[in-house]
């Protein structure tokens, strides 16, 4: 299966970047023995709309834009069922198993994703009750996405 992230709001260089880039990487070398493959990453700038529902719409239609069709939608949202890294990793395996093919996870901007989403959305989850700025999301997605390969691989790297 193919996982993509959808982030509005683009990474400057620096260490916020070269952490979620190790963990990217790490899930990419690993990923595919298991089934499960970085397909892209998709930044997006934030829409420059006068006010938040529209700047949330403009950037909804860019998600549906890079999304591929029939795919998984997993949308990140601070009101979302809060899972651990074993559940996480289940779902992602309960997807993979079920045959979908594509996947993306979505990181909405500072207005947060447009209702229609959450409609068309497979799963809404959280990092946690907090929120959080999206630089620190990209980290601690793909780092759960590393851990979820380690899970459902067996590696220790996830400690219970």
């Amino acid at each position: 299966m193919r996982i993509g992230l959808f982030a509005v709001g683009r990474l400057k260089t620096g260490p916020e970047k070269d952490l979620a880039a190790r963990y990217l990487d790490r899930f990419a070398k690993a990923g595919p023995a298991i089934g499960l493959e970085l397909a892209r990453m998709t930044e997006v700038a934030e829409s420059r709309a006068s006010n938040g529902e529209t700047r949330k719409r403009e950037e909804a239609v860019l998600l549906q834009k890079a999304h591929p069709d029939g795919g998984i939608l997993i949308l990140l949202d601070e009101r979302g069922k809060a899972l651990d890294s074993e559940a996480f990793a289940a779902l992602l395996g309960t997807f993979r198993d079920q045959g979908k093919r594509d996947l993306t996870i979505a990181i909405g901007g500072a207005d947060g994703l447009d209702p229609f989403l959450y409609d068309r959305a497979d799963a809404t989850i959280c990092l946690g009750k907090m929120t959080w700025p999206h630089q620190l999301v990209r980290i601690l997605i793909a780092e759960q996405l590393y851990r979820a390969v380690t899970i459902l691989s067996g590696h220790p790297y996830h400690r219970v």
